[in-house]
């Protein structure tokens, strides 16, 4: 396992702030406004980054073509996930980090057009970032904002240049302090 980036503490300040539209609510009520989102807008592919949006993503019936999840929520390590995929991939990724092991399962999972699940040892927040970077256009990545809602992204070419600057603030591990 290589790191490539090491989250800042100015960039972990930063990223409290949703990258996308904050949808406010309820599992129910998030759950019906992104129905009438993806009816819509009709985004060529869904991808979830956390356990609880993979698991509330896949009992209202969406089909995210990635998941995801490091067996946590909220920091706390939870029962794993029980969300069928077509293949599941496990990567290490330590917290505040991404590794290129995660990296490269997404971009290869994301190339595949099988839905596949990324079960991370470590935290997978932070592959939000790298999902976004290398899905295709008009996709949707949901995550979780804890206590408010769902975060989701639509990945632009707008996006995945804000997405880039992130990236390229993070410090190289030889830097890491």
């Amino acid at each position: 396992m290589t790191i490539r980036l090491v989250i800042t503490p100015e960039l972990r300040i930063a990223l409290k702030e949703p990258l996308g539209k904050l949808i406010k609510g309820s599992f129910v009520e998030t759950m019906r406004i992104l129905k009438n989102m993806v009816v819509e807008e009709k985004p060529p592919g869904i991808i979830a980054v956390g356990d609880t949006v993979s698991k509330n993503l896949v009992r209202n019936g969406f089909s995210p073509v990635l998941l995801i999840i490091d067996n946590k929520s909220k920091r706390k390590t939870s029962k794993p996930a029980k969300i069928p995929a077509d293949r599941t991939v496990h990567v290490t990724n330590p917290q505040g980090t991404i590794t290129e092991e995660a990296e490269r399962a997404i971009q290869d999972a994301l190339k595949s057009g099988q839905q596949i699940k990324i079960v991370v040892d470590g935290e997978e927040d932070l592959l939000a970032l790298i999902a976004i970077s290398h899905a295709s256009e008009n996709s949707y990545v949901i995550y979780g904002q804890p206590y408010e809602g769902i975060v989701v992204v639509k990945v632009t070419a707008d996006k995945k240049a804000e997405v880039d600057r992130i990236l390229k603030s993070m410090e190289k591990p030889s830097k890491a302090k």
